[in-house]
């Protein structure tokens, strides 16, 4: 039983993968234990969106995920 965590823009770099796979099932606590160092700390701030099978969730502790998920962290967008 797993879900697919899918990492986009400068989380990807920080985690160093642009995807990697978790146990399932998952919720925003389980999600923040799960993830450490500098990638951690950049989910736990509060600023990105989170979506669960392409829709995005409109509150990051609203997250449930169950098995063959796909769970997409969205950084923060800066316009320009």
């Amino acid at each position: 039983m797993s879900i697919k965590l899918v990492f986009l823009g400068k989380l990807a770099d920080l985690a160093g993968v642009s995807e990697r796979e978790v146990d399932a099932p998952l919720d925003w606590g389980s999600l923040t234990e799960e993830l450490d160092g500098a990638l951690g700390d950049a989910v736990a701030c509060g600023k990105i969106k989170v979506a669960v099978n392409g829709t995005v969730i409109p509150e990051n502790s609203a997250l449930a995920a169950s098995d063959g998920d796909e769970v997409a962290l969205l950084p923060p967008v800066s316009g320009g």
